[in-house]
């Protein structure tokens, strides 16, 4: 106990103020994150800094001081010790883990690379003119790997080529040509590694999620359930206009089947029957000229008269399906306003 505590007079005061600092971070916070600012120009970084003012709290110190931190605090936080490593910095907020890693992505910036650096995608030179006129720049580009030429009087790349792969480390002259045509082939930006929230600890591989294809899965979801639950005739307060709709639908449908005199379905019931007539009539009159009148003939002889008696069944067919695809948009409406 002497020994630690004549080892901690040691410590300069400024250090022992920076391990309290953040852990009264810590405290103050639900959660805490740790994330890699390598690669991020001090300047830029103290841009981002003040861009997130009012959503987190970024914290840069040593890493032997944030893991001093952390020892020091509960076991929960102490977790989150493995993942300090390199450059690291530590990020507070009140947002839930998938909110902030959803603002750290979205501020990330494209950044030329340096030579010497691995690249750590494909970086790839797209065909099509330059800004530049022929001169030196067309022997440093060709150098460097761009398939250039001149063609009306302006540089030109002839194709589109990969001029690195993924793992490859950039020349000094590739990198300089690549800043010159302004391709950004790195993106820079606050690498959130984990996020310690209620004593669970998150991971990019778990924040990172598809909130369209999730979405879309919710409608889907929501419109199969609707479906099964009108097919199952399961009266909800979603489903119930589109089950009286089927169920009158269908009782109009029996009722036209069985011939039962009801004054809706008088029309049709009347419109079917002209229709059926008409039809024996002129199968009549193909045997028999004379099984039919003159009054009849002269209407089996005018096509104009047949035709809205033969349409006059379908027009109410189609009539009562419309209503039930208008009853079937109605619920696809709902859906869309249920969803945004």
């Amino acid at each position: 106990m002497m020994e630690e505590l004549h080892h901690s007079e040691h410590i300069p005061k400024w250090k022992r103020q920076e391990v309290e600092d953040i852990k009264d971070l810590v405290t103050s916070y639900p959660m805490l994150g740790v994330v890699g600012i390598g690669g991020i120009p001090a300047k830029q970084l103290q841009a981002m800094r003040r861009s997130l003012k009012d959503v987190a709290v970024l914290k840069v110190s040593r890493n032997t001081l944030i893991r001093r931190a952390l020892d020091e605090s509960s076991d929960d936080v102490k977790k989150i010790d493995d993942f300090v490593e390199l450059q690291t910095a530590l990020i507070f907020t009140e947002q839930n883990p998938f909110k902030l890693y959803k603002l750290l992505e979205k501020s990330k910036s494209p950044s030329p690379i340096k030579g010497g650096m691995v690249t750590p995608n494909d970086i790839i030179v797209e065909k099509g003119p330059t800004s530049f006129p022929p001169g030196p720049i067309l022997g440093d580009m060709q150098a460097a790997g761009i398939p250039a030429a001149i063609d009306g009087g302006k540089v030109v790349i002839k194709e589109t080529k990969a001029v690195a792969k993924a793992g490859d480390v950039v020349s000094q002259k590739l990198a300089a040509m690549l800043t010159r045509l302004e391709i950004y082939p790195l993106e820079v930006g606050l690498d959130l590694r984990a996020v310690l929230e209620d004593g669970s600890i998150f991971t990019p591989d778990v924040l990172a999620i598809d909130e369209e294809q999730i979405f879309a899965d919710f409608v889907q979801a929501t419109q199969k359930a609707f479906n099964l639950s009108v097919n199952a005739v399961y009266p909800t307060t979603e489903n119930i206009s589109t089950l009286l709709a089927k169920a009158a639908s269908e009782s109009k449908n029996v009722a036209i089947n069985a011939v039962v005199f009801e004054p809706d379905v008088m029309n049709v019931l009347l419109g079917k029957a002209q229709c059926e007539m008409m039809s024996i009539a002129s199968a009549a009159s193909a045997k028999d000229e004379g099984a039919v009148d003159d009054e009849l003939k002269e209407a089996l002889g005018a096509a104009a008269s047949a035709a809205p008696v033969a349409s006059a069944v379908e027009e109410v067919v189609e009539e009562t399906e419309e209503k039930e695809e208008e009853e079937e948009g109605g619920m696809a409406a709902g859906l869309g306003a249920l969803f945004g």
